[in-house]
């Protein structure tokens, strides 16, 4: 064998396999070196938290349950460490992390003009929110504001989207408890709106839609038509679900008085959206802090009374009727004139120019591929989701991409009062209490 010629060692298919010897790279293994303590806590033998409670029961009493992340009722890959006294919850401890979709840090690889279509797939269920906190945040750092037009327009579609959302956590919600009816009713109705979205944007998630500068396109033909639709129609269904639901004993029953939280428990967690109102905390982006013009419009907040389960869904039904009420008004007096800024900078040439001019096309591929540059700088916008706040923070360095992007998700924060509420609780109750939080693992783990 000469010098330039190596040998190799080849698997032939159909032979003996070879032993492989795997690598220790992204091992799981817990440390031989932990303390006791903590390898009780990673084998799932105690459940720590900083709920107190009187601990007079004996070790035999006490049984540890995890629930998920497989679990149907858990709404996606969350894992439940539950310490049980007989059907008691004395203790519960949330583990997240399943998802490792690394959607901030993918982020900050796209460029300004790329990074909506990294967003909109994290709280999947109001990605027209997510987009609009991106582009928010993007638009402060350039220093600029869309037109009119472009506003109101982003204010049809996000309170659409809370229509939507809102509709799909009273649909799982109602299937948890046993209203298998009301799945089927609550995405009919959504079917209608996503409908409308799939006319506007080209699809029924994820869209991309809302983008710094103003939106992709403008309203399609004939929208006025559909949106008086949705306002004509989902009142009428939403009395239904009060007739089968509001006086219902089994419901009412099953969340009355269920997974309860004081005002000042969900203040001190940071606790925000219908979970937050239910407690009678009147708190609201769209009315603290106004965006996309919509202190212009007349709505009211919702607000509970008892924070528990029953209030958090009438708070939902409730935030559906103001923002159709939102929606109409957008309709009636929707301005005339252009869906993006006027500025070369951020916003493409239109789609007939690139026909006829060489100089058009390179723009818009150069705009497309390199993106655009943003003055270096950092900034934080908030916007209501159907789930509470969410901030979008940016960082810019002055070039293309974000130096750094960090979102507020309101679910991550939401969960945290899931010890609290299903403390000294029934079992039976943890599906209604998780439901009625609505949390979007995409919005925690990203």
């Amino acid at each position: 064998m000469s010098e330039d010629t190596k040998a190799l060692d080849v698997w032939v298919a159909g032979t003996e396999e070879p032993e492989l010897t795997p690598t220790d790279e992204g091992a799981q293994e817990i440390s031989i070196d932990e303390s006791g303590r903590r390898l009780d806590e990673q084998f799932g033998r105690v459940v720590e938290d900083d709920y107190v409670f009187d601990d007079d029961a004996d070790e035999d009493e006490r049984m540890i349950l995890n629930m998920g992340p497989q679990h149907p009722s858990t709404h996606g890959v969350l894992r439940l460490q539950i310490e049980l006294e007989g059907e008691i919850i004395r203790r519960t401890k949330p583990i997240i992390g399943y998802l490792h979709t690394g959607m901030e840090k993918t982020g900050e690889q796209l460029n300004f003009s790329q990074g909506g279509t990294n967003v909109t797939r994290m709280d999947y269920l109001a990605p027209l929110h997510n987009e609009l906190a991106y582009a928010l945040a993007v638009e402060r750092l350039l220093g600029i504001e869309v037109p009119p037009r472009a506003a109101a327009i982003r204010v049809l579609l996000t309170e659409l989207n809370r229509c939507s959302s809102h509709l799909v956590a009273l649909a799982t919600n109602g299937m948890d408890i046993g209203a298998i009816s009301m799945m089927m009713y609550g995405f009919r109705e959504r079917e209608q709106i996503l409908a409308f979205f799939e006319k506007t944007t080209g699809l029924r998630m994820n869209h991309n839609f809302i983008r710094p500068g103003g939106v992709a396109a403008d309203l399609p033909p004939g929208w006025k038509d559909d949106v008086a639709a949705i306002i004509e129609e989902l009142p009428r269904r939403l009395g239904q679900y009060d007739d089968l639901l509001e006086n219902n004993p089994i419901w009412v029953a099953r969340t009355k008085g269920v997974g309860v939280l004081s005002a000042e428990e969900a203040t001190a967690y940071g606790i925000t959206g219908p979970t937050l109102r239910s407690t009678g905390v009147d708190w609201d982006i769209r009315k603290a802090f106004p965006y996309s013009g919509i202190e212009q419009y007349e709505f009211e907040v919702p607000l509970g009374e008892h924070g528990d389960v029953y209030d958090r869904y009438r708070i939902r039904v409730e935030e559906i009727k103001q923002s159709l009420g939102i929606v109409e008004q957008v309709m009636d007096t929707m301005p005339k004139g252009d869906y993006r800024v006027d500025d070369r900078k951020v916003t493409p040439p239109p789609r007939a120019r690139i026909d006829e001019s060489m100089e058009a096309l390179i723009h818009h591929f150069k705009l497309f591929t390199e993106g655009y540059k943003v003055p270096a700088g950092e900034t934080y916008i908030a916007v209501e989701s159907p789930r509470g706040e969410l901030g979008c923070y940016l960082v810019s360095d002055g070039g293309a991409r974000p130096y750094r992007m960090h979102t507020r998700a309101p679910s991550f924060s939401n969960l945290q009062a899931l010890p609290i509420a299903m403390a000294d609780s029934l079992m039976a109750d943890t599906v209604a209490t998780i439901a009625s939080l609505d949390p979007v693992m995409g919005d925690v783990d990203r």
